[in-house]
């Protein structure tokens, strides 16, 4: 019994420790916040509860059916890093050579409330690296000891603990934009959309490798 609860945990563990790093909730708040001047903060904290599900839903998916919907459309795990390696790169790229808002602005809340999958959820928050992280860990849980259930709730509970950090970190966005002030704000946003754009860039690198050493093995 000891020893099933531990294989559970390390499932739990696993599954937070690969998929948070990528993730990256606090940098992704302060995207969060600057992409969302203007708006009330009712409908902040309900943006966030959204992206927050939302985000849930898409690693759940990757994790439980991600390799059989790629199997299905034919489609590469290479070519999905590939592809959302393209957005993220674009999207930190937009955002670094954002204008900076000095102040917060009265902003369309529909047109704002409507970024809150795209490209909030996906690719800034969940992006391809996470995606391809979460089809990985669906493929390789196989812990000897445990029935299936107990691997898929073990990995749920993991996903679930992900999903409400960055419900979470962005609920309380614009506490730590406060906390930073005007100039660390700054910082981090711009810091923020230039490893999001390396990011990306380093998914498409990862991607262009995997199809070269496939060309050289044939």
């Amino acid at each position: 019994m000891a020893e099933q609860f531990g294989i559970l945990v390390r499932i739990v563990v696993l599954v937070v420790a690969t998929l948070l790093p990528l993730i990256n909730p606090a940098g992704s708040a302060a995207i969060f916040h600057s992409m969302t001047l203007g708006i009330p903060e009712n409908e902040r904290r309900k943006m966030a509860r959204s992206i927050g599900i939302s985000s849930f839903v898409l690693v759940v998916a990757a994790t439980f059916i991600g390799s059989y919907v790629l199997d299905f459309f034919g489609v590469s795990l290479t070519s999905v890093r590939i592809g959302g390696g393209l957005l993220v790169a674009a999207s930190g790229w937009k955002l670094l050579n954002a204008e900076e808002k000095t102040s917060p602005v009265v902003t369309d809340v529909k047109k704002v409330e409507a970024r809150a999958f795209y490209p909030l959820t996906f690719p800034l928050t969940v992006g391809p690296g996470t995606i391809s992280a979460a089809i990985t860990i669906g493929a390789s849980l196989k812990e000897p000891g445990v029935v299936l259930w107990q691997r898929a709730l073990a990995s749920l509970v993991g996903l679930a603990a992900v999903a409400f950090t960055v419900y979470f970190s962005f609920r309380f966005a614009a506490a730590l934009i406060r906390f930073l002030g005007a100039t660390g704000t700054v910082v981090m946003l711009r810091l923020s959309a230039f490893i999001l754009m390396c990011v990306g860039v380093q998914i498409i690198t990862n991607g262009i490798i995997v199809v070269v050493q496939g060309m050289e093995h044939h």
